[in-house]
């Protein structure tokens, strides 16, 4: 559905063959997020116009140690206050869900951990003109994989996987070169007043919130682009 979270202004003017630009707010170890993810690349694809996405961080846990002690059933269980039945539960559902989606989640080699590197690394992506591409691997390595993706290490690893200079990723994290524009994201976020994620800001005036259907997205997409050809 479409949210009213953000309240931004109507574009004025703009050309209808610019692409649309999509702003998506979304954290690595987030399950919807990766969902939403394929949800929205299956509505745009029905929408069939030229759509540019732009990824922004947000920290689901910023609290979490890089290191958790324990499984994700673990971690949820003392976040929320819940049982570990519940937790199963709740995690068996978004599997089912993901799998629907064609994702395939491994909750039993997730390694829970702080995502603020991964974010790091994404914005060193995204100076490379490369964000997508290593936003699908590191939602790939959590989820998937069963990769860590909160030591640098292990993200320079995945990051030369991916035909980057090791040296240089190395110098761009260990130095937290990118970490205020990760918390210039998370600002962002604040001040649209966005709560959770994924959330996507479709043409700068429109807010769609969590894994909505694929026609939800390719019916704001469209009507974004009747309003262009209108003004």
């Amino acid at each position: 559905m479409l949210g009213r979270e953000y309240r931004g202004e109507p574009s004025v003017g703009t050309d209808v063959s610019e692409p649309i630009k999509v702003d998506i707010w979304s954290d690595v170890q987030c399950p919807w997020c990766y969902i939403g993810k394929r949800k929205f690349e299956a509505g745009a694809a029905a929408f069939g116009g030229q759509v540019e996405v732009v990824y922004h961080s947000f920290e689901l846990a910023p609290d979490t140690p890089v290191d958790f002690d324990g499984t994700p059933v673990e971690y949820l269980s003392q976040r929320k206050g819940l049982p570990i039945a519940q937790v199963e539960q709740m995690l068996e559902r978004v599997t089912g869900i993901a799998a629907s989606v064609g994702l395939d989640y491994d909750y039993d080699h997730v390694h829970q951990t702080n995502t603020v590197i991964s974010h790091e690394l994404l914005h060193f992506a995204k100076s490379k003109g490369r964000q997508l591409e290593m936003k699908e691997r590191l939602l790939k390595a959590y989820f998937i994989n069963g990769e860590h993706v909160g030591r640098i290490p292990d993200l320079v690893a995945i990051a030369v996987e991916l035909g980057f200079d090791r040296d240089e990723v190395t110098e761009a994290l260990e130095s937290h070169r990118f970490l205020a524009d990760m918390k210039a994201d998370v600002a962002l976020a604040q001040e649209y007043g966005i709560q959770g994620v994924p959330f996507f800001v479709i043409d700068g005036k429109y807010g769609v919130s969590g894994a909505q259907d694929a026609t939800t997205f390719a019916n704001v997409l469209e009507q974004v682009q009747n309003e262009r050809e209108v003004v």
